[in-house]
């Protein structure tokens, strides 16, 4: 069943979603709102923010109005309720922890956001960590279900809204390990393109005949194409088993969707274990040649770990967080005999 909010209404940005993308504005107010409605009455114009044409990416301030035209809704599923092991378990994720902010260390496979077929996530189990007066700690930042590692979590929206802010402003460093396929050349750079949200249909560069589109997947497009994203990475090799395999650390100077992972591919490096960006035919010379294949024994999961946080504290101070390696990394990198205490190049790199 699907209902209908008939009404054109006008709605106005709280103080607490300052800085909040149109999209997770709309996520917040119509939960079950669907993205393919959304995507498409945006597009129409129908969608405005004070007053103009909005894009799903576009950010709000505090006070604007925004036109929220009639809405399709899907009927709203049943909540699955906080229960204590996952208070249990949220709790045996967090690295650190003070009056006003979690660190916690997301495992591989577990979603930060609900999705289709989705039911358990972290956001949805942080419902367990609700306090007396019903106020329960807020996302800030979000990471694929398949990478591991920091995720921060406000407790309060205050709180959350001046962290959006220092993500905003580029003030905060984030830090990632990678094993990537082959060892890039040279060995430092900086990795600068435009990307896009959504594979063409029939694009035959990355699809197989009679494959349809991934609207989820990044694509690599031109400077004034629509939609294009500006994204800026810096990478460094750490450690390596030439000419299979890398071990890269990545810092993102841009966040943009899946960056990390569509720029290892857009370099000819892909993630070992990527599934959405790693797409290299069976014929490419880095599958056929034995002395490149990736060694037996590795597991196939998305060897990415969001290894390190570190940005200011709104109440002062600096947060300074390191995440472990998952257990598949630890084993692969037991496989390779990589050290982590080896010096990390990307942590003196300049910030752009």
């Amino acid at each position: 069943m699907s209902g209908a909010a008939d009404k054109v209404a006008q709605l106005e940005v709280g103080e607490d979603e300052a800085g909040m993308r149109l999209d997770r504005w709309f996520k917040r107010h119509f939960p079950t709102l669907p993205l393919s409605h959304l995507n498409k009455i945006v597009r129409k114009g129908e969608v405005r923010v004070a007053g103009r044409r909005a894009e799903t990416s576009t950010r709000l301030e505090a006070g604007q109005s925004v036109r929220v035209p009639p809405l399709h809704l899907a009927a709203p599923k049943p909540a699955r309720p906080a229960s204590a092991d996952d208070a249990t378990a949220i709790r045996a994720m967090i690295l650190y922890e003070d009056r006003g902010v979690i660190v916690l260390n997301k495992p591989y496979g577990l979603a930060v956001q609900g999705g289709s077929g989705t039911t358990r996530h972290i956001d949805g189990m942080l419902a367990a960590l609700a306090d007396r007066q019903g106020e329960r700690p807020v996302l800030v930042h979000r990471l694929d279900r398949d990478t591991s590692g920091v995720l921060l979590v406000a407790k309060s929206r205050g709180i959350a809204a001046d962290l959006g802010e220092i993500f905003r402003s580029r003030g905060a460093k984030k830090f990632y390990w990678a094993l990537v396929e082959g060892v890039p050349k040279p060995a430092r750079g900086r990795i600068s393109l435009f990307l896009a949200k959504g594979e063409a249909m029939g694009d035959a560069r990355t699809l197989r005949k009679g494959a349809r589109g991934d609207f989820e997947r990044m694509r690599i497009v031109e400077h004034g194409d629509k939609d294009a994203q500006h994204s800026i990475t810096l990478y460094a090799v750490i450690d390596k088993v030439a000419p299979r395999l890398a071990w890269l650390s990545m810092r993102p100077i841009t966040g943009r969707t899946h960056q990390l992972r569509a720029h290892c591919e857009a370099i000819g490096h892909p993630i070992v274990g990527d599934p959405k960006y790693n797409r290299r035919p069976a014929n490419d010379p880095a599958r056929k040649d034995p002395l490149r294949a990736l060694p037996p024994g590795l597991e196939p999961k998305l060897h990415l770990l969001a290894r390190r946080l570190i940005l200011p504290h709104p109440k002062g101070g600096v947060i300074d967080v390191t995440a472990p390696l998952p257990p598949h990394m630890q084993k692969s990198f037991e496989m390779f005999g990589f050290d982590v205490t080896t010096y990390d190049p990307i942590e003196d790199a300049p910030d752009e």
